[in-house]
């Protein structure tokens, strides 16, 4: 029986126009050597692939799409010509690193029951930065991902995390869909305590436009930023 490829979970940029800064040599190469490639997005992958690897020919390469709403039965079929014909694979990611806050996340649950190798690469994480550039507890952290659409169950969603925070002294981190994050700043400082501690983390890695600062809601409630359509973590701890 063949060998199984590898799966490799190769990170992509955060912010654009800065993959010589944040990622390293190491993933480069590793792309230069594959062929497959199981992604979130396939316009975004392959103009991601040409842009660290300008040499290879997208045309000679496959993609395969698997992203939140692909079955049980793709992500597996994902992952056959690993299996079958013992070729080596990369997960590409819309944004950061692949498996967290990712569909790339079954892909490995699956490869892992089926024996492949997987080998993550280091890559620009929207949480762990948002969390290292905070200033809040990062020995005990809860991710929650986004957090419900309606306002009712949004408003007792943020002040669930802020009894956890308090009762677990837990940094709580989610996220928004960057075009209602004007939004949710609006019912952080309208639902918190005004003691609670606010970061509000934006445009991650970006050279000009990044944005990580920490107040108290009472501070933010002066003079809110705006981040309409910038992608963004928030974080809140006591």
């Amino acid at each position: 029986m063949k060998k199984p490829g590898i799966l490799y979970l190769i990170p992509t940029v955060l912010a654009d126009g800065t993959a010589d800064k944040v990622i390293s040599p190491q993933v480069v190469d590793a792309v230069k050597h594959l062929s497959y490639f199981i992604v979130e997005n396939l316009r975004t992958a392959r103009r991601y692939v040409k842009t660290i690897c300008p040499e290879l020919v997208i045309e000679q390469l496959t993609f395969v799409q698997v992203d939140k709403d692909a079955t049980p039965a793709q992500v597996q079929a994902s992952l056959k010509p690993l299996l079958e014909e013992g070729k080596d694979a990369g997960i590409i990611s819309e944004a950061g690193c692949p498996g967290v806050a990712d569909p790339g996340a079954e892909v490995v649950k699956y490869a892992h029951q089926r024996h492949i190798k997987v080998v993550p690469f280091a890559g620009p994480s929207a949480i762990l930065l948002s969390l290292m550039g905070s200033g809040f507890n990062g020995q005990r952290f809860a991710f929650h991902g986004y957090l419900p659409i309606e306002k009712g169950p949004r408003l007792q969603a943020l002040r669930h995390l802020e009894k956890e925070m308090q009762q677990r002294d837990q940094t709580q981190i989610f996220m928004e869909t960057p075009y209602r994050n004007n939004k949710l700043l609006e019912d952080l400082v309208q639902t918190l305590s005004g003691g609670t501690r606010l970061c509000i983390a934006a445009n991650i890695t970006s050279p000009e436009h990044e944005l990580i600062q920490t107040k108290t809601i009472a501070d933010w409630k002066n003079q809110l930023p705006d981040i309409h359509k910038q992608p963004a973590v928030f974080l809140i701890y006591r």
